[in-house]
């Protein structure tokens, strides 16, 4: 696998960018490129900060390892069509459709994957949820749990949406679900194994996410998750349903809730999950027998199968 990429040329590997999740992205980036170069890969590091980045002469595949604003949103996918450029993942359309709450919702639902009910309001206009309460508001295209509010009460609502706002006009507001927090990696058109998470709190949210950053306790994993084959089998379905229903090329990370009866209800589909050794898409693949090392080849090698998408 090394060899095919390495015979084609140089791998930049973007990492960055200008969004929320920028040192998430730097921790991902520096992560795959040493995963690459240890494969015998030729790689340039990228710190990507907005369009007017500068490739290596010779790169024949950017690596993208931009999480949120300018890396799932399909922007980047699109300067990089613009430049002739193959990149990893998701494209252009299925990026854009993922990272927008709304338009993954649409296709959740137009495909049957089982996912929280939900309400699109306008909070400019001063519109509020007909559902009632507890639910959960959501700005449209942030990642990361940023934007996230669980309300239980009025007045958390109004606090929710008057923080919401700061990202745009529309909030997604979903039916609370409870139950066990599930991640599952997709590869290659298949599921791999399905990740517990456990937030110290219950509540999982960028602090328990990447306690390296704030100082706060970090959640605990468990892979493959302590579920029945039956359980197990109907979580990995509906995670690799919402992928179709997106288009995703390649890779992505479904997120997943696993209610008191069993049944699964997914939240959303990470289309530039955390690609560090300890992340979650790469303990789901550990536990297929896939190390870090060949994750990261085989991205780059699928990747490069589809050529430039202009």
């Amino acid at each position: 696998m090394s060899d095919a990429l390495m015979i084609q040329g140089t791998v930049a590997v973007l990492m960055g960018g200008p969004g929320s999740e920028r040192e998430v992205s730097l921790a991902s980036g520096k992560a795959v490129a040493k995963a690459l170069r240890d494969g015998g890969v030729e790689v340039v590091e990228v710190d990507v900060k907005g369009p007017e980045f500068e490739l290596p002469v010779g790169c024949v595949l950017a690596f993208n390892l931009i999480h949120g604003t300018f890396g799932e949103d399909g922007d980047l996918q699109a300067e990089l069509e613009k430049r002739g450029i193959p990149y990893t993942g998701a494209g252009r359309e299925s990026s854009r459709i993922a990272f927008d709450k709304h338009l993954a919702k649409e296709k959740f639902v137009a495909a049957g994957v089982p996912t929280p009910a939900s309400e699109t309001v306008n909070i400019a206009r001063g519109e509020r949820p007909g559902m009632a309460l507890p639910y959960v508001v959501k700005s449209p295209c942030q990642g990361s749990s940023v934007g996230v509010y669980i309300v239980k009460t009025p007045e958390q609502a109004e606090a929710a949406f008057a923080d919401v706002s700061q990202y745009g006009d529309l909030a997604l507001v979903e039916a609370f679900v409870t139950g066990r927090e599930l991640t599952v990696g997709i590869f290659d058109d298949a599921a791999l194994p399905v990740v517990e998470i456990v937030p110290p709190d219950g509540v999982y949210d960028m602090a328990s996410k990447y306690p390296w950053l704030s100082g706060a306790q970090g959640s605990q994993y468990f892979c493959p998750a302590a579920l029945d084959e039956a359980t197990t089998l109907r979580v990995q379905a509906a995670a690799l349903a919402a992928h179709r229903a997106l288009g995703v090329e390649i890779y992505s990370r479904v997120d997943v809730l696993l209610d008191g009866d069993g049944e699964p209800f997914v939240l959303e589909a990470n289309t530039i999950p955390g690609m560090t050794e300890t992340s979650l898409l790469p303990k789901s693949a550990a536990a297929a027998g896939l190390d870090f090392g060949t994750l990261c080849l085989r991205i780059g090698e699928r990747s490069l199968a589809l050529g430039a998408r202009c």
